[in-house]
């Protein structure tokens, strides 16, 4: 991604790059909002009459298309009843891309198609002509409107891959003034480390992307030597339920001549997309044919570009007699050039199943930072059918339609419960999930898919709060124990069938007990020095629901601990090892920034200290070469907070300055000879 500079950067627009498709079909009207609305469970909320009205959500992407018959009118009255165009100021913020108006679809279209609340008021924030790029000031200014303009909910669908510590501030600031905010967690997967801001922002619930409940959600895996893939299925593929196996093969660009001279009977076959003759339409549909008529078991084909697609076998100019015979997949084309280099025999297998909570390939994972969990939750987020532009509809995929659906269910509990407190809301949402597994039926990692995929139903009945509703645990060799407490909130006053179990390695030993009345104590003990990370979950039971708290523990060789003294951290390092180095980075919760210091055995390191709140510590210790992590937290509370003063040089007046003084210091040198 390019940067604009310092203060105007690219956007990622989430709109499913890769698999945003106008896939209409013939004779085919109804909208799939149809689908991934009711499985995500908003059928009870509406049995009791709870839609979203009263509750305000504010929209920051593109505008809205408020002429749309789904999200009619403009102003008090209407469907859209505000909001701002930072892109051109006194204008109405119409929407000329679409995103924003499929965004809005999700949230709370209201005619044909239906979103998750369609009684609920959009506010529209433009901060984005053609959805390719924003200027960071247009995001702040944005949210800070939406809280002068006292909207409930905010919903980002769009975000830069690097951390931008004055939006983290902006988010923060909507947060204090009791607003949920959602966003979106990208389209950079299925890559580890790829969430950019505003969906590294810890106070925000950052969504991730499923399936949907389609004959669409087809999911494929493919390995090759036992070594994973990614591949999608075309659509219109030919379904089959048992596992295909077989010889790789490659046949160019899958044309009839091509393959005659192979031995393809029983293969799995992989081609190339497009055709090697300028002009020459070859379409999956001729690929397939070809293939299955040379007796191949499966079709891949590889991109013939950088990335992946999503690809059609049946399509406007097709045999009236076509029928596909093989399933065929498509993938990247690194992968694919990796694939066919390597190609000696190799055997492959491939899998095709329908499931709906399937991570999808494009949502971005995390992890974003050693102390907090990203993403926190899935949602439906492939083959929505939502409100486009100029009163259309639109097939599309991306996180962007993900995080609308976690949107939407927080103004239904919301207007059930006008008191819940943002936090509050996020419980609700993050404890009720439903588990997201891959093919082989082990869930994703709470790295890729958070808690798991969104059950609206399950959260509306809810009637426990549980804070935090995750949590990040630090054990080490010289402190084998971490101890977390949870604040709990029974909002019918009791504590009927109460009981705590734990799913975790079994090196771990967990215990947990409710003291106080309403505080959950948990211990977690290491039995061994298996250092690394350990994923697992804490399940809750209270009244007959199940509530689950997912967790991460690092166990490492070394530690860092920190004292407060006055305006000021002191750290101290232990490892068991003889260390000679170490770099301490020191980051704010509140809004991301950043210091750092080093420390050596003969020498103690500190930071100055402003603000009252927790900071994570991040210690990277060198021991004989390598580098061992070490981690801790500290809340501070005590400071008197005063403001900060950072010196902070442009790269291009620093460049200018640098010149200057490369200039002063070689007519000196030319003075004095």
């Amino acid at each position: 991604m390019k940067f604009l500079a310092i203060f105007s950067f690219i956007v990622v627009i989430l709109t499913g790059l890769v698999l945003s498709q106008s896939l209409h079909f013939e004779n085919e009207i109804q909208t799939y909002l149809e689908r991934s609305v009711p499985f995500v469970g908003t059928d009870i909320p509406r049995i009791e009459g709870i839609d979203g009205t009263g509750i305000k959500i504010a929209i920051i992407d593109t505008g809205v298309d408020y002429n749309h018959p789904d999200l009619f009118g403009w102003g008090p009255d209407g469907k859209v009843i505000g909001g701002y165009n930072f892109i051109q100021e006194g204008k109405p913020p119409i929407d000329n891309n679409g995103h924003g108006t499929q965004v809005a679809g999700v949230i709370a279209a209201d005619g044909q198609a239906v979103g998750v609340a369609p009684k609920a008021k959009i506010l529209a924030y433009k901060v984005s002509e053609d959805g390719e790029g924003v200027s960071s000031d247009l995001i702040i200014r944005a949210i800070e409107k939406a809280i002068e303009d006292d909207v409930d909910i905010i919903n980002i669908s769009l975000g830069v891959n690097k951390t931008n510590t004055k939006i983290e501030r902006a988010v923060n600031l909507a947060l204090e003034k009791e607003i949920f905010v959602v966003v979106a967690a990208g389209n950079d997967g299925p890559g580890i480390g790829t969430i950019g801001s505003p969906g590294r922002n810890f106070g925000s619930v950052t969504v991730g992307a499923t399936y949907n409940n389609l004959t669409s959600s087809l999911v494929a895996t493919l390995e090759v030597d036992e070594k994973p893939y990614t591949v999608i299925p075309m659509v219109g593929n030919q379904i089959s339920e048992d596992t295909i196996s077989g010889k790789l093969v490659f046949g160019g660009y899958g044309k009839a001549g091509e393959l005659k001279d192979l031995d393809v009977k029983d293969s799995i076959l992989i081609v190339e997309r497009g055709s090697d003759v300028e002009g020459e339409l070859l379409y999956f549909s001729i690929k397939e044919t070809n293939a299955a008529d040379a007796g191949a078991k499966a079709l891949i084909v590889y991109n013939n570009i950088p990335g992946i697609f999503l690809g059609e076998l049946i399509h406007d100019f097709i045999e009236p007699d076509y029928s596909p015979q093989i399933p065929v997949v498509s993938m990247d084309r690194e992968e694919g050039l990796e694939i066919v280099k390597s190609i000696n025999g190799n055997e492959a297998v491939l899998n095709l199943f329908f499931n709906p909570d399937y991570l999808a390939h494009f949502s971005s994972r995390g992890p974003v930072s050693p102390f907090y969990i990203k993403p926190e939750i899935v949602a439906p987020g492939a083959y929505i059918n939502t409100t486009q532009s100029n009163a259309g509809y639109n097939f599309t995929s991306g996180t962007s339609y993900a995080a609308p659906h976690v949107s939407g269910a927080a103004a239904l509990l919301l207007q059930k419960n006008p008191q819940l407190h943002h936090h509050e809301i996020k419980s609700l949402l993050l404890t009720t999930v439903e588990p997201v597994s891959d093919a082989h039926g082990n869930e994703f990692s709470i790295q890729e898919s958070g808690a798991g995929r969104l059950n609206i139903a399950k959260a509306f009945e809810a009637k426990l709060i549980i804070e935090p509703p995750n949590f990040v645990a630090i054990t080490s060799s010289d402190n084998n124990v971490a101890q977390k407490k949870f604040q709990l909130k029974s909002m019918d006053g009791t504590w009927d069938g109460f009981d705590v179990t734990f799913d975790g390695p079994e090196f771990i030993k967990f215990s947990g007990e409710l003291v106080d009345g309403n505080v959950l104590s948990v211990r977690m003990s290491m039995l061994e020095d298996n250092f690394g990370e350990h994923e697992g979950k804490m399940m809750i039971s209270h009244n007959e629901i199940q509530y689950v708290v997912p967790f991460l523990l690092h166990h490492t060789p070394g530690s860092v601990s920190a004292v407060q003294q006055n305006e000021k951290l002191f750290f101290e390092i232990y490892h068991p090892q003889e260390w000679s180095f170490a770099k301490i980075s020191v980051t704010n919760s509140k809004d991301g920034t950043v210091d750092t210091t080093t420390a050596t055995p003969d020498k103690t390191a500190s930071i100055d200290i402003y603000e009252n709140t927790e900071y994570w510590i991040d210690a990277k210790i060198r021991v004989s070469g390598n580098s061992s992590s070490a981690y801790n937290t500290i809340d501070v509370k005590s400071i008197q907070e005063r403001e900060r003063f950072d010196l902070v040089i442009p790269e291009r007046q620093m460049a200018i300055i640098a010149g200057a003084v490369i200039i002063i210091g070689v007519v000196g040198i030319l003075k004095r000879r």
